[in-house]
């Protein structure tokens, strides 16, 4: 079975270049079957309203999170909605809600427990842009402000996962001294590429030490322009195990609409992995790269699982 961390399967109802007919069942008639191919079993669903690129996230998300339901309402004999932690047993694709960044919010911590009513589990503070609560990967000496703190703390009450992906240093730094747990649902080993998206070792320590999980990242981008395949990939899971053990690292693929444009150097996908129907590729690569079958099992599942068991509520 895979838990992925981290996929877009919600945007497309909130693309304004689609005709509302077309965004609606877009989770049915493209990403329910391809999911079920690649045997992903648990799959975390961000709500992303673009963050401080734009001034209506909070209705562009509230439009993800209407399509979010009628897909699990429509489809109650293939998927389920998980809320608590019996829910992670269900045999049907479970679905996690997460919010990549919590410009939603509007800048009020005390906003976010509507958002946990709503099935919310796991949050991070920024997409790459500063808001009202972080810095993000563009805004590296920009931290925690007074808001990000008070909501941070208010995530660890309600043992929300919180999730640095896009995260500035300063924020990572600043969330250390908070003293909470949390992970990071899809980003790579910046010592494999160098690019601003990707972890240095010391974060992957940070990581590793609050007992969290780092999904990683199977856009061309984040694990090698210059040569986006299966193999190079694994070079960051090689690392990531390296520095910080066999127990942290998880997948968080971060499949969007990656078929190759005419402009080969501009695509997302990487060779043979385009969608999470080609799960069973990875996990071949893995065990070919001399993984056994219990470290497997841990990277594609297990870790994540034990992150999610210790957060949910009963």
């Amino acid at each position: 079975m895979i838990v992925d961390a981290h996929t877009d399967v919600l945007l497309e109802v909130v693309d304004p270049s689609l005709e509302l007919v077309l965004r609606q069942g877009s989770f049915e008639r493209y990403w329910l079957r391809r999911l079920t191919a690649g045997g992903v079993g648990v799959q975390i669903c961000p709500l992303y309203g673009e963050g401080a690129r734009r001034t209506d996230a909070r209705e562009r998300t509230l439009a993800e999170l209407a399509e979010f339901t009628r897909a699990v309402e429509e489809n109650t004999e293939h998927v389920c909605h998980v809320r608590t932690r019996a829910h992670l047993d269900d045999a049907r694709l479970r679905l996690v809600l997460s919010m990549e960044g919590v410009e939603p919010l509007e800048g009020d911590p005390d906003a976010f427990d509507q958002w946990y009513e709503r099935g919310v589990r796991t949050a991070s503070l920024t997409w790459n842009h500063a808001n009202e609560f972080a810095g993000g990967v563009g805004t590296p000496t920009v931290g925690l402000t007074d808001r990000g703190r008070a909501l941070v703390r208010r995530f660890r009450e309600l043992d929300v996962v919180l999730d640095l992906a896009h995260a500035s240093e300063q924020t990572w730094r600043d969330v250390v001294e908070e003293e909470i747990t949390f992970s990071v649902t899809h980003a790579n080993c910046r010592a494999v590429c160098d690019h601003r998206r990707n972890l240095a070792d010391w974060q992957l320590e940070a990581l590793a030490e609050r007992g969290g999980v780092l999904g990683l990242m199977g856009l061309s981008f984040a694990v090698d322009p210059d040569d986006p395949t299966i193999a190079r990939w694994l070079d960051h899971f090689d690392h990531a195990v390296a520095v910080m053990g066999i127990d942290h690292v998880g997948i968080g693929a971060d499949f969007v609409d990656q078929q190759p444009p005419n402009d080969a150097k501009s695509r997302l996908a990487l060779d043979d992995l385009a969608g999470p129907e080609d799960f069973p590729a990875l996990l071949t690569a893995l065990r070919e790269r001399g993984y056994e079958q219990e470290q497997v099992e841990a990277i594609t599942s297990g870790n994540w699982l034990r992150v999610l068991r210790a957060s949910l509520p009963t």
